[in-house]
C-alpha cells in the first residue's frame, strides 16, 4: 500500500507539472515559469553529473592519475594536463579583462571538430546519398510491374530537379525554369514530410501526457479513500486558480484601457 501511495504522489506531481506547462497556452504565468526553471535546473544538474562520470573523470582525471596520489601525476599520462588546461581556460569567458584567453581553447575545439566532422558528413550525407541514388538504384523490382520500381525513378528526378533549382548562374526561364520549378515542389514535399514527422512526434508526446493524466485520475477515483480526496482537491485547486486568474484579468482590463 505504501508503494502505491508513493507512485500515486509522484504521478500527481507529474500531472501538476504537465498542467503548469500547458497553462502557457493561456498566457505566461508563475506556474509555467516555475516549471520551466525546475526543468532547466534538473536537466543541467543531471547532464553535469553525466559529463563528470562519463567524460571528465574517465578520459582526463583517471588517465593523469593512474592509482597515484594527486601530486604524482607523472605516474600516469601526464600530457593530458594540457587539454585539461585548455578546458579550464574556457572559464575566462566570464571575465571581461581576460576573456581573450578563452579564444584559444575555442579555436582548438572548433578546428578539431570541423576536421573530424566535415569528412564524416561528406561521406554520410553526400557521397553515400549520391551512390545510392545514381550508381546503385534497384530497378529489379520493375520486372514484376512498372509501378513496383517507380520510386527509384522519382527519387532520381527529385534529386536532379532539386539541384537544378540551386543553379543560379542561368536564369530560371523556359525549360530550365520548368525543371527548377519541379525542384521547388520536390523541396517543399521534403520539407513538409520532415515537418509532419516532427509534428507527429510532438503529438505522440502530448497523447502520452494526456494518457498519464487520465490514468492518474482513474486510479485516484477508483482507489477511493485518500487517493480520491487528493484527486478532487487537486482538480478544485486548478479550477480555483483559473477563476482567480480570470477575475484578476477582468479587473485589469479597464485600467489598461484608460
Amino acid at each position: 500500500m505504501e508503494s502505491e501511495w508513493r507512485i500515486f504522489l509522484w504521478t500527481t506531481l507529474s500531472v501538476g507539472l504537465t498542467l503548469s506547462v500547458f497553462s502557457f497556452l493561456y498566457k505566461d504565468n508563475p506556474f509555467y515559469r516555475f516549471t520551466e526553471s525546475l526543468y532547466v535546473g534538473i536537466a543541467t544538474g543531471y547532464m553535469t553529473i553525466i559529463l563528470w562520470y562519463t567524460g571528465l573523470l574517465p578520459t582526463l582525471i583517471d588517465r593523469i592519475w593512474i592509482g597515484q596520489p594527486w601530486w604524482q601525476f607523472w605516474g600516469g599520462k601526464w600530457w593530458y594536463i594540457f587539454p585539461g588546461i585548455l578546458g579550464l581556460m574556457m572559464w575566462f569567458r566570464f571575465s571581461k579583462k581576460k576573456a581573450w584567453l578563452s579564444r584559444y581553447p575555442i579555436a582548438f575545439y572548433i578546428g578539431i571538430s570541423m576536421g573530424a566532422a566535415i569528412p564524416l558528413e561528406m561521406k554520410n550525407r553526400v557521397n553515400e546519398q549520391l551512390f545510392n541514388t545514381f550508381i546503385s538504384p534497384d530497378f529489379s523490382a520493375m520486372a514484376g510491374g512498372f509501378w513496383n520500381g517507380i520510386s527509384e525513378i522519382i527519387i532520381i528526378i527529385g534529386v536532379l530537379t532539386g539541384l537544378f533549382y540551386f543553379f543560379f548562374s542561368v536564369p530560371h526561364k523556359g525549360v530550365f525554369g520548368t525543371v527548377a520549378k519541379v525542384g521547388i515542389y520536390t523541396l517543399m514535399i521534403g520539407f513538409g514530410a520532415s515537418f509532419g514527422y516532427t509534428v507527429m512526434g510532438r503529438i505522440s508526446l502530448f497523447i502520452q501526457r494526456v494518457q498519464t493524466i487520465r490514468d492518474w485520475a482513474s486510479t485516484g477515483i477508483e482507489g477511493g479513500g485518500g487517493m480520491s480526496a487528493i484527486v478532487w482537491i487537486f482538480v478544485l485547486f486548478i479550477v480555483l486558480l483559473v477563476l482567480i486568474e480570470m477575475i484578476r484579468h477582468m479587473r485589469k482590463k479597464p485600467t489598461e484601457a484608460v
